[in-house]
């Protein structure tokens, strides 16, 4: 009888190359709706990470060429460039693309270390340490790719008219002036399920994350724990109060949530391991993200929610983790 076939695990190269290719049907509808800055951006993330990994790698005397070449630098740095504001000037990219890849990565000790999501990390600190520019959203009537330039490279930020408020923001504002759903939907800030525009950048998102199961790369316990936890809390509080709490599709298609389900709590180094485990860890994703979002300060909640449940990684692993019966045996003896 011949042994069973058993497939080797991919290579990091080959994982990095197809989560970047996965991200593209994203990236092409953010460029048609938004416009071409966020090509801008991503490109001063892909070099300021680069050039931070070559620095650190350098400093503690490791070889250049296999972890520059691996791509986890520039997923990461794609990540961090995606989730701020693809006005943001140049220097705030660096600063949350040298937190991700120095502060959660490194000082960790580097790739397969790090506890927490890096690019979850550089957002916390980013909206922490500038809430202002990380308001400052380009509109989706289209601002020209001169203005956008102009904006990313350091330009005067004379920005009336160019900005406005995403889908959560208003909401939120319109919610906390007493008005209700169903009238702040009406407005033109809204689609047909989240921000106008935005709602087809996460269909982007989400064709791209079913690529990425199709590969094999992600598994379904996280992207559909992640929606079950945010879909849930908020469909309950939907059928409870509509007029107080908007839809399910609503905070699916807002934000950065289709991003998060499928790129960004899919990291394998800082997420559960046990498909129970990931499940139990998205779903707490998704009910914490609700919470900020419906109740916190901030508009969108999920990099705070990531964090939170990175820190319950260990708990979780522990509780779901089957334990070998010969281990077993062994420590009852």
């Amino acid at each position: 009888m011949t042994s069973p076939h058993i497939r080797q695990p991919a290579s990091v190269q080959r994982v990095m190359a197809t989560v970047l290719i996965a991200l593209l049907p994203g990236i092409a509808v953010y460029v048609w709706q938004i416009g071409a800055g966020i090509l801008v951006n991503l490109a001063i993330a892909t070099v300021a990470a680069l050039a931070a990994e070559a620095f650190v790698l350098q400093l503690r005397k490791r070889p250049l060429w296999i972890t520059l070449t691996d791509g986890s630098a520039v997923v990461t740095a794609w990540l961090v460039a995606l989730i701020l504001p693809s006005i943001a000037p140049w220097w705030l990219t660096v600063i949350g693309v040298l937190v991700a890849i120095i502060g959660a990565k490194h000082l960790y000790g580097g790739i397969g270390q790090n506890p927490f999501n890096p690019a979850m990390a550089a957002y916390c600190a980013m909206i922490v340490a500038y809430p202002a520019l990380m308001a400052q959203w380009p509109s989706v009537d289209g601002v020209d790719f001169a203005t956008q330039l102009h904006l990313i490279l350091g330009g005067s930020r004379e920005i009336d008219g160019i900005t406005s408020a995403t889908a959560l923001d208003a909401m939120r504002t319109g919610l906390n002036n007493e008005s209700n759903v169903p009238t702040i939907l009406a407005s033109n800030t809204f689609g047909f399920a989240g921000g106008r525009g935005w709602e087809w950048i996460a269909a982007g998102y989400l064709v791209g994350g079913l690529f990425l199961l199709a590969r094999r790369i992600i598994t379904w316990h996280l992207p559909l724990g992640f929606i079950i936890g945010m879909g849930a809390m908020a469909g309950v509080s939907c059928l409870v109060a509509p007029e107080s709490f908007p839809s399910p599709f609503f905070h699916l298609a807002s934000g950065g949530a289709m991003l998060a389900a499928f790129f960004i709590i899919t990291d394998p180094v800082t997420c559960a391991t046990a498909p129970l485990g990931k499940f139990i860890f998205a779903t707490g994703v998704g009910i914490i993200a609700w919470v900020i979002r419906t109740f916190g300060v901030y508009p969108d909640g999920i990099a705070f929610a990531v964090l939170l449940m990175n820190i319950c990684v260990p708990f979780i692993n522990h509780a779901t983790l089957a334990v070998p019966a010969d281990w077993r045996k062994d420590n009852r003896s």
